[in-house]
């Protein structure tokens, strides 16, 4: 798709909105990652021990986890936003995150 523009003023301001709307994406993944992480954490019993930079590191990656399982699973394409089904889908992968690699367990 071919897009013209009549003005500098006007390739400026289609720029400034495309960046704006992806400053809010990444920000939105942040928050959607550390609800996502905090809740499985909590499922997983390992809230105590995971801070909240950890909780958005294992929201995020587990929201990526949990939409290709859901994907092989259902053979249907996932679409995130902030619906119920996406963020189900993002604790379930935290939660295979967490048990999978053990983050979150005291050492012995």
């Amino acid at each position: 798709m071919l897009l013209v523009y009549n003005s500098a003023a006007d390739c400026e301001s289609a720029l400034r909105k495309t960046a704006e709307e992806g400053a809010m994406g990444l920000l939105s993944w942040i928050v959607f990652g550390a609800l996502a992480g905090w809740v499985a954490s909590m499922l997983m019993g390992t809230s105590g021990r995971q801070g909240c930079l950890m909780n958005i590191i294992v929201g995020v990656i587990g929201a990526f986890i949990g939409g290709l399982l859901v994907e092989v699973l259902t053979n249907s394409n996932v679409s995130f936003g902030w619906d119920l089904r996406s963020f189900g889908v993002a604790v379930i992968g935290a939660v295979v995150l967490l048990a999978i690699t053990g983050w979150g367990r005291r050492q012995r």
